[in-house]
C-alpha cells in the first residue's frame, strides 16, 4: 500500500523555491564557499554544487510536515555538501530546517535538538583549540554555533512564545466560557426566581376569581352572585396591585423611588383573613422570634401557595396552618382536608409544588408534601405540606 506524504505548506514551497533559485544564481557567477584546490574538497568542479543544493532545497518542502525526517536528511546532505566548493544557500537552507525542526517538531525534540547542538557548539571550540593551540580554532566552534544551535536556540525561544501564547488564547476562551455559563445561569436563576413570585402572588388571586366567577354562573340568586361578585373585585384589584409591585421590581423601580415591600410573617393573619374571605376554614397557630428575610419570605410564599392550593383542591373541612421557630430552624405546616373531590374547583398548572421545593432548596432547607391519615379516623385524610427553613447565618446570605 503506498503511504501518501502529506501535503507542503505553500510558505514551504515558496521558500524551497526561492532557496533554488538563489543557490542557481550564486552557482551561475561562480562564487562558492571555498576554493576548488582546497585539500577538502573532494569533489571538484562547478557541478559538483548543484546535487546538494538540489536536495537541500527539496528537504526545505518538509520543514512542516516532516521536521524530523527534514534534518535529518539536510545534515547529510550539509556534510556531502562539504567535500564541494559549496554554496551558500545551501548552508542557510540547513539552518532553517534546524529552526523547523525545534518550531515544528514533537516536544522531545523542541527539547533534545538545542541540548544537542550546544554540546557540538561546546565541543567543536574546546577541541579543536585544545589540538592545534591556535586561536583560529575557536572559529570552528563558533561556525557550528552560527549553523546549529543559534537557530535551535531561536527556534525554541519562538516556541515557547508561541506555546504560551495559546494557552494564554486557550485560559480566555475558558475564562469566557465560564463566564457565559455563569451569565447563563445567573439568568435562568433570576427567571425562576421571577416565575415563583409571579405564580405565589397571583394564582391565589386568579383562583378565587375563578371558583367564585363560577359559583356566580352556576347560581340564580342576586345576593350570591351579587356576594361573589365583591370577593372578585377584590381579588382583581389585590392581584392587579401585586402585578404591578412585580413591574417595578423588573424595572428596578424606574417608576417608583421606594423599594416595593417584600411580604413578611406579619402578613400572615392578612393572608388568612384573605383565604377566609374566598371560602376556607382556616386557623392560624403561629410563634416564632426574629427570623432571616430570605426565611420570612420563602414561609410567606408557602403559606400562601398551600393556602391557593387547599381553596383549588381540598375537601370540606379546616385548614390548618402552624408555624414554630426552634433554635436554627423555622418549622411549618400546613394541613387541609384530602379526598371526596371529583376534580379541582380551579385548574392548576403544578407548579405550586415545584416553587416551595425550590424556596425551601435555596435556603438549604426540607420540604415534603403529600397525603397521609388524620389523626382521627372520622376526620379521613389530610394532605400535608411541611417545611423546615434553617435561620442560621447561612440563610442570611441567601439571595431572594
Amino acid at each position: 500500500m503506498a503511504v501518501r506524504l502529506p501535503r507542503p505548506h505553500r510558505h514551504d514551497v515558496w521558500a524551497a523555491l526561492a532557496g533554488l533559485l538563489g543557490g542557481l544564481a550564486l552557482w551561475g557567477i561562480g562564487l562558492g564557499m571555498r576554493p576548488g584546490d582546497s585539500a577538502q574538497v573532494l569533489w571538484a568542479g562547478r557541478w559538483a554544487v548543484l546535487p546538494p543544493l538540489v536536495l537541500m532545497a527539496g528537504l526545505e518542502l518538509l520543514r512542516r510536515t516532516a521536521p524530523r525526517t527534514a534534518l535529518a536528511a539536510g545534515t547529510a546532505t550539509l556534510a556531502a555538501d562539504a567535500l564541494t566548493q559549496g554554496n551558500l544557500v545551501t548552508l542557510i537552507i540547513y539552518t532553517d530546517l534546524m529552526y523547523a525542526a525545534v518550531l515544528y517538531g514533537s516536544p522531545a525534540a523542541a527539547r533534545r535538538v538545542p541540548r544537542v547542538t550546544g554540546v557540538l557548539t561546546l565541543l567543536a571550540t574546546v577541541v579543536p583549540f585544545a589540538v592545534w593551540r591556535v586561536p583560529e580554532a575557536l572559529l570552528i566552534g563558533v561556525a557550528v554555533g552560527v549553523v546549529a544551535f543559534a537557530p535551535a536556540s531561536t527556534g525554541l525561544i519562538v516556541r515557547n512564545h508561541r506555546d504560551a501564547a495559546e494557552a494564554a488564547r486557550l485560559r480566555a476562551e475558558q475564562t469566557a466560557l465560564l463566564a457565559e455559563m455563569d451569565r447563563a445561569q445567573a439568568v435562568t436563576a433570576e427567571r425562576a426566581r421571577m416565575a415563583r413570585e409571579l405564580h405565589d402572588m397571583v394564582a391565589n388571586h386568579l383562583s378565587a376569581i375563578a371558583i367564585h366567577s363560577t359559583a356566580a354562573l352556576s347560581l340564580d340568586d342576586p345576593g350570591t352572585s351579587k356576594e361573589a361578585l365583591t370577593v372578585i373585585r377584590e381579588n382583581s384589584v389585590q392581584g392587579l396591585s401585586e402585578m404591578r409591585r412585580l413591574i417595578g421590581i423588573l424595572r428596578d423601580g424606574a417608576d417608583d423611588p421606594e423599594p416595593a415591600a417584600t411580604p413578611t410573617l406579619d402578613g400572615l393573619d392578612a393572608l388568612v383573613e384573605g383565604a377566609r374571605a374566598n371560602g376556607l376554614d382556616v386557623t392560624l397557630d403561629a410563634a416564632y422570634g426574629p427570623v432571616p428575610a430570605p426565611v420570612e419570605l420563602a414561609a410567606y410564599r408557602i403559606v400562601q401557595e398551600s393556602l391557593t392550593n387547599a381553596l383549588k383542591h381540598a375537601a370540606k373541612g379546616t385548614v390548618t396552618v402552624w408555624l414554630r421557630g426552634r433554635d436554627d430552624t423555622l418549622e411549618l405546616r400546613v394541613t387541609s382536608p384530602y379526598g371526596g373531590r371529583d376534580a379541582p374547583r380551579a385548574p392548576g398548572s403544578g407548579a405550586g409544588l415545584v416553587g416551595m421545593r425550590e424556596r425551601a432548596a435555596l435556603l438549604h432547607g426540607t420540604f415534603d408534601a403529600g397525603p397521609e391519615n388524620a389523626p382521627h379516623p372520622a376526620d379521613g385524610r389530610l394532605w400535608v405540606v411541611r417545611a423546615s427553613l434553617p435561620v442560621t447565618d447561612t440563610a442570611r446570605g441567601e439571595t431572594r
